[in-house]
C-alpha cells in the first residue's frame, strides 16, 4: 500500500541529453528544464560552481582553477561524474514541493543512433546514479519523429533529420523502427568552429566560441537571403595581440558554413540511396522534416531540399522535438513498450 502511495508521487520524466543542452520534460507539467550541458568546477576541491546557463556564461572567462566543462560528447558520456552532478542538479530542479520524502523518478533518456553498449549503460548509470528509480534509452530520431508529430506506427517512411549540437542523424522511420540511418560529427558545435576558423584565416582574428556561436544565430545560413544581413565579428588580432572589431556579412558566414552544409546535404542523399524504393515514394509525397537546434540555421531546409528535390519543412519547434517526444511516449505505454528499451540491456537484434 505504502509503494502504491509512493507511486502517484513519483516524477515521471523525459531527457533530451544533448551535447549544447539538456532538456527535462515532466509528465503532467511539459518541459520543465532547458539548460545548457554545461558544468562549472573548482579545481581546488571539486565542487560544483554552476551548471546549466550560469555555467555556460563563464566560457572563456574564468580563472585557472575554475574548469568550465561540456561533459558531453557527441551526445555520449564524457565524464560521467560531472554527468551524473549535472543531472542530480536538474532532478533538485524538478523536484520543487521540497517534500520530506521525494520518491525517485522514473526516466526516458534519448541516446544516439550509434551508441555502443557500454556508453548507452553509461547514460543509464549516470541517471541512476543521479537519483532515478529505473531508466529506459530511446533513440534520438525515434523521439525526434515522435516530437515532430509524424506517425511512426504505420507501414510508411518518415524521414527525420537531426541536428544537434554534436551530431547529426538521418533516418528513415517505418513501423515504429529504424530502417536506414547515418549519423555524423557535423552539426552545430562544427558550424560553430567553421565561422572561428574562417575568421582566423581570412581576417587573422581569433574569436571566442560565445562570440562564433553567436554570429551563426545572428546572420548565419545555408542559402542566399532575400536581404543583406551583417553583424560585428570582435576577437583579438592574431598580428598584434590587441582586440579588434570588424563588420561581417552574411555572404561571409555563408561561405564559411558552405563546406559542412553540403556535407548535411550528402549524408541526407546518401541515406536515401540507401532505403528501400517503397519508403523512398512515402517519403517524396510526405517529405523530410527538421528537428534540432540545428534546423534553425536560415535557408538548410531549401538547401536540403535543392540537393534531394523533396520537399522539407522545419518542425514547429525543433529545439525542444527530441524532449516532447519522450514526453509523448511517458503518455503512451503501448508505444514505448515498442520503442524503448531498458539502458543496461542488450538490444534487440545488437
Amino acid at each position: 500500500m505504502w509503494r502504491r502511495i509512493l507511486r502517484n508521487f513519483t516524477k515521471q520524466i523525459g531527457i533530451d541529453l544533448g551535447t549544447s543542452n539538456t532538456l527535462l520534460f515532466v509528465k503532467g507539467r511539459g518541459i520543465v528544464v532547458n539548460e545548457s550541458s554545461v558544468v562549472a568546477i573548482n579545481r581546488r576541491n571539486g565542487r560544483i560552481l554552476a551548471v546549466g546557463e550560469d555555467a555556460r556564461s563563464m566560457l572563456g572567462k574564468t580563472p585557472p582553477h575554475i574548469l568550465v566543462t561540456r561533459p558531453l560528447q557527441r551526445g555520449i558520456i564524457a565524464d560521467f561524474e560531472v554527468t551524473e552532478k549535472m543531472l542530480r542538479y536538474f532532478f533538485d530542479k524538478v523536484h520543487d514541493d521540497r517534500s520530506l520524502v521525494i520518491p525517485r523518478p522514473r526516466v526516458i533518456v534519448s541516446v544516439p543512433l550509434d551508441v555502443t553498449e557500454v556508453e548507452r549503460k553509461a547514460v543509464g548509470d549516470a541517471a541512476m546514479s543521479a537519483g532515478a528509480h529505473d531508466v529506459l534509452v530511446v533513440e534520438e530520431p525515434i523521439a525526434a519523429a515522435i516530437g515532430a508529430g509524424m506517425d511512426i506506427t504505420s507501414p510508411l517512411g518518415n524521414m527525420v533529420v537531426n541536428i544537434g549540437g554534436g551530431t547529426t542523424e538521418v533516418a528513415v522511420i517505418s513501423l515504429n523502427g529504424v530502417v536506414t540511418a547515418k549519423s555524423s560529427a557535423i552539426a552545430g558545435e562544427e558550424l560553430n568552429k567553421n565561422i572561428a576558423q574562417y575568421a582566423r584565416d581570412v581576417f587573422n582574428l581569433l574569436l571566442g566560441e560565445g562570440i562564433a556561436e553567436q554570429i551563426k544565430m545572428s546572420i548565419g545560413s545555408a542559402v542566399e537571403l532575400s536581404e543583406p544581413m551583417e553583424t560585428s565579428m570582435r576577437g583579438r588580432d592574431m598580428l598584434s595581440g590587441l582586440p579588434r572589431e570588424i563588420l561581417v556579412n552574411d555572404a561571409q558566414i555563408r561561405e564559411a558554413l558552405a563546406r559542412s552544409v553540403k556535407a548535411i546535404v550528402e549524408q541526407v542523399k546518401s541515406i536515401l540511396e540507401i532505403t528501400p524504393p517503397e519508403l523512398v515514394a512515402d517519403i517524396y509525397q510526405k517529405g523530410i522534416v527538421l528537428t534540432g537546434g540545428g534546423a534553425l540555421l536560415r535557408g538548410i531546409d531549401t538547401a536540403i531540399s535543392r540537393g534531394t528535390g523533396l520537399p522539407v519543412r522545419v518542425a514547429t519547434d525543433p529545439l525542444t522535438a527530441v524532449a516532447m517526444g519522450t514526453g509523448a511516449l511517458l503518455e503512451n505505454k503501448a508505444l514505448l513498450a515498442d520503442v524503448a528499451f531498458p539502458a543496461t540491456d542488450r538490444i534487440p537484434g545488437a
